[in-house]
């Protein structure tokens, strides 16, 4: 399969250290975010394989602008989501539960559904995503957070199953990081098991050149949501983070 893909939120964090190893294996990339100057910055590092295209996922135009990113390259064999905001919201700020279901949610399915579309329309190709391990139970320091990220993993899962009952030869790749070191957690906060970029990314490509359905980054993690997920709802609404 040709190594052509797009990464959507290739600006910093995760997306761009992803976007610098699949870059040195000799990929060939399209990659976006809302931020030109940060995509240009990568592009100049392989300026003959790079794409870049301006594109904020809560537009109404940005699954379309999805595609013409895609034509530019001339097919895609994989779509890899690493878009995505949140914030601990104790006080249930209103505007950032609602910017973080725009993106996480809206934003996350208009462009995860045009990269479905594509495939289906065109034939075989994969599509991984930045979930979380957020998502395993509800987390009151960031309910939109846990919430949007719940539903991500559960409408991959669901894409999944729908493409294998239509006998779409499309693979799926749910990442499910821990604490990573990264802008999205520079809040103040002393986050516990921080795990640095660049080992993240190595864990991802690794994981999609493999074609796992669900990964957890990394064994603490694995550890802590196969713990989490024992506790009992009526004990886990006392449970203190």
């Amino acid at each position: 399969m040709e190594k052509k893909g797009i990464i959507i939120g290739a600006s910093s964090g995760i997306g761009q250290e992803v976007a610098r190893q699949l870059l040195a294996e000799g990929w060939t990339l399209g990659l976006a975010a809302r931020r030109e100057e940060l995509l240009l910055a990568l592009k100049a590092e392989a300026p003959e394989r790079v794409e870049v295209m301006t594109i904020d996922v809560t537009q109404p135009d940005a699954d379309q602008r999805l595609i013409q990113l895609i034509e530019r390259l001339g097919g895609i064999s994989l779509y890899f989501h690493a878009s995505g905001i949140g914030k601990q919201n104790r006080t249930l700020v209103p505007d950032i539960e609602l910017r973080t279901a725009e993106t996480n949610v809206l934003g996350y399915m208009r462009m995860v559904g045009a990269a479905y579309r594509y495939y289906a329309d065109k034939g075989t190709g994969h599509i991984a995503v930045i979930s979380s391990i957020a998502g395993t139970k509800g987390l009151g320091p960031a309910p939109a957070y846990s919430a949007t990220k719940a539903l991500q993993a559960n409408y991959i899962e669901a894409l999944e199953q729908q493409a294998r009952q239509r006998g779409l030869p499309i693979y799926f790749t749910d990442i499910r990081p821990g604490f990573v070191d990264t802008a999205l957690l520079n809040d103040g906060f002393p986050y516990p098991m921080l795990m640095h970029p660049e080992a993240v990314a190595h864990d991802i490509v690794q994981s999609i050149k493999c074609h796992r359905h669900v990964r957890i980054i990394d064994w603490r993690y694995r550890l802590l949501t196969s713990f989490w997920r024992l506790i009992p709802r009526c004990l886990w609404r006392h449970f203190k983070l």
